[in-house]
């Protein structure tokens, strides 16, 4: 279920009364420790006991240590099965407390209610959980579906722009990939706000949940929403490799002009297309210079990539706007090509 609360949170609190929880604990982050549950806890009404916990804010502190400490918390609170674990907060805490929720006692329930324009477009939705490992994002995780997906728009006036325009990358991946009117509509945002891109939010969320209710465990059609994501995610892990973090919606966006040349070297798509798509995405996101990295150390995550199968890269590449076709093999030169001309654009 995905729905938007309102003021008075009166349908989270109906929703909890009814899954009746023995327990429920509330995940936050530092940023939404401060910013958000101060939003949600007066407007929490439920006779059920509940517990705060909280981690360290940060792509970086997505993993095991982290989930070893909140399987510790359950444990020495006496969690049971009947627990209810609310994960307020971005991708992280979604994506993290779904994970343990989902191998707590093999399984408790959870409700994501994401506070960021990325977790509630994208990593709130689809029952996908996980952590990272060794630099490889969200290389250990689940399939679970959350009870409920309950977004506050208002949450996003919390957010620096970065964050924002960070979400917005997917948001523009799902009209790429699925519904060229939703393309259309997000690129004629003139100024990017909280107030600007909240009538779209609920499209995007839908787009996903449609192509997920397809295929849950990712044989298919959900391959599709990894546009973007095959070079994206790659260099994103080669920046947290050295410590140098970078905005996960900019690595998409740097993913998505690469893969969109991509598609035009491969035949998929036309130059006319190509080149829209790319001057749009230019002109909402920074360039990130990537000259420090060799195209073959790019290769190596990408080939290491989860969705990969029989020493093969699986691209999902567009072949207009509003369409996408998964499993492609692609031409190591052509790969190659690709990256090149996303060096040569800043100097364009």
């Amino acid at each position: 279920m995905i729905k938007q609360l309102d003021k008075d949170f009166t349908s989270l609190n109906e929703f909890i009364d009814l899954l009746s929880p023995s327990k429920i604990f509330i995940l936050v982050d530092e940023n939404t420790h401060d910013h958000c549950l101060p939003i949600l806890l007066p407007n929490l009404v439920t006779d059920a006991p509940f517990e705060i916990v909280e981690i360290e804010a940060g792509e970086e502190n997505k993993n095991i240590h982290s989930a070893t400490q909140i399987w510790e918390i359950f444990t020495e609170l006496e969690a049971d099965r009947k627990a209810l674990l609310l994960n307020l907060g971005g991708g992280v805490v979604t994506d993290l407390g779904g994970f343990v929720a989902s191998t707590y006692k093999r399984g408790i329930r959870f409700i994501n209610l994401p506070t960021t324009l990325l977790a509630m477009c994208d990593a709130s939705i689809g029952g996908k959980t996980g952590i990272d490992h060794i630099y490889l994002k969200n290389i250990i995780g689940t399939f679970a579906l959350p009870e409920a997906i309950l977004f506050y728009p208002e949450f996003l006036k919390t957010l620096d722009f970065t964050e924002l325009r960070s979400g917005f990358a997917e948001m523009l991946k799902h009209g790429l990939i699925a519904d060229a009117a939703h393309w259309k509509d997000l690129t004629s945002i003139e100024k990017l706000t909280p107030d600007s891109v909240a009538p779209f939010i609920k499209r995007s969320m839908e787009i996903k949940e449609e192509v997920v209710s397809k295929d849950f465990k990712e044989q298919n059609v959900r391959k599709i929403l990894n546009f973007g994501h095959t070079i994206g995610h790659a260099v994103e892990s080669l920046f947290m490799k050295n410590g140098n973090l970078i905005p996960h919606g900019e690595a998409v966006a740097l993913g998505m002009i690469c893969e969109t040349h991509l598609s035009l070297l491969t035949g998929l798509i036309e130059l006319e297309p190509s080149s829209e798509i790319i001057s749009k995405i230019k002109r909402l996101f920074p360039y990130i210079d990537i000259s420090q990295f060799k195209n073959a150390a790019i290769m190596d995550l990408m080939f290491n990539d989860k969705k990969n199968a029989g020493g093969h890269i699986n691209f999902s590449l567009i072949n207009g706007i509003g369409s996408c076709l998964f499993d492609q093999k692609v031409n190591v030169d052509h790969i190659m090509m690709a990256l090149d001309f996303y060096k040569e654009l800043n100097n364009a």
